[in-house]
């Protein structure tokens, strides 16, 4: 295993803060157990990284350094970094996208009408971690009332990242991605939260987001 590899790795954790680094580790959950993430410090995590993808461990890094919005130490490591892949669509057994479900009551939010499909794009990581950085004291509440989610789950997630609002806050948000599916877009988000009591900031976010 290569020494640049295995310094490069730690100095660019090194160089984030802490709460950029307990993000890194979240962002990588898909790909590695969490119960070898959560304890992990930045040497260990290196280890975990350099076993787990071997002679990868630095694309893996720089495609969880994009979504946090770190392209400096993208630039500054001079990290391998692969064209950005687009979210996979589930398809139709026919081989056709399947297109966006008609009965309103369907899917997310409890009694919301969802938006016309402005903008069809899926929500990223970095999108919502944005949105989580701006959700207030009043997560469980959007949560169970306008993401439809359980409280048992909610709860289950505030144990998980003890002292943490803001990854309370994106592993909800996750929660409600993985449950939609194919219809976690921009535009069906800002349609469930149109009636929460919200920082007026997430709602203008989103907007953007359906503008791009």
């Amino acid at each position: 295993m290569a020494r640049d590899e295995r310094e490069t790795l730690l100095e660019v954790h090194l160089a984030l803060p802490d709460e950029q680094f307990h993000s890194l580790k979240f962002l990588l959950e898909g790909q590695i157990p969490a119960g070898l993430l959560l304890p992990a410090s930045r040497p260990e995590l290196c280890r975990i990284l350099l076993q787990r993808f071997p002679g990868n461990s630095l694309r893996v890094t720089a495609g969880i350094l994009r979504q946090l919005g770190r392209l400096d130490l993208i630039q500054r490591f001079q990290l391998p970094l692969e064209e950005q892949i687009p979210e996979e669509t589930p398809r139709e057994p026919s081989g056709d996208t399947p297109k966006a479900r008609g009965d309103p009551t369907s899917g997310c939010c409890p009694g919301a009408i969802p938006a016309p499909p402005v903008n069809p794009r899926r929500l990223t990581d970095k999108d919502l971690m944005q949105i989580a950085q701006k959700l207030g004291k009043e997560w469980q509440e959007v949560g169970i009332l306008h993401l439809g989610l359980e409280r048992s789950r909610l709860e289950q997630i505030q144990e998980e990242n003890p002292g943490n609002p803001v990854l309370w806050n994106f592993e909800m948000l996750r929660e409600w991605r993985r449950r939609e599916r194919q219809e976690a877009t921009v535009s069906r988000l800002r349609s469930c939260l149109e009636q929460a009591r919200l920082d007026p900031g997430i709602l203008d976010f989103l907007q953007s987001l359906q503008e791009d």
